[in-house]
């Protein structure tokens, strides 16, 4: 019974230890903040837990500043090692709508198809595994204003691009939790 007890004990720890860490989130920031202080981050359009998936990612002020990766910024640390940029609390994966020039992004279920492999390289850039000349950009020119924060939060669309220096300071990125 000792030995029953302590296996199922072991058990429930191993568990929650594996899924504590693997569902660790990430905020997938901007290097150059560009206009923003708070930097800029990949995100799901609307707001937080009532972000509307259907409507895709843009580049929106990061939320870290508050203290804590927002559910509609995070990212789950260990898929993004497999090329699967997901989304844990709405189990969608980023996904390019064509892989070509000036495609926009959206959420889909995963499925490990070739639209939704994305790799963060070491030069910092996210590229479609597929098609490795297109770069995860963010939009070029002024911001929009958002419906919250102080100040004001700011969005920018999100495309893929041909990489190149030209556009670096729109196409370097980093994780953080």
């Amino acid at each position: 019974m000792k030995y029953f007890f302590f296996s199922l004990l072991f058990f429930f720890i191993t568990q929650f230890t594996i899924a504590g860490h693997s569902t660790e989130l990430v905020e997938v920031y901007l290097i150059n903040h560009l206009n923003e202080k708070r930097g800029y981050c990949v995100d799901i359009r609307g707001y937080k837990s009532k972000a509307k998936v259907a409507k895709g990612l843009q580049a929106h002020t990061c939320y870290s500043y508050q203290g804590v990766v927002a559910v509609d910024q995070g990212f789950q640390k260990s898929r993004l090692i497999n090329n699967e940029f997901f989304i844990p609390k709405f189990l969608v994966c980023m996904t390019a709508i064509r892989l070509q020039k000036n495609s926009q992004l959206m959420l889909s279920k995963c499925d490990n198809n070739i639209k939704q492999s994305f790799k963060l390289g070491v030069d910092k850039r996210i590229r479609p595994s597929k098609v490795p000349k297109l770069c995860l950009t963010i939009a070029q020119g002024s911001p929009k204003k958002g419906g919250g924060g102080t100040p004001v939060h700011l969005i920018r669309m999100l495309r893929l691009d041909i990489c190149s220096n030209q556009l670096s300071k729109f196409q370097i990125w980093g994780t953080r939790g």
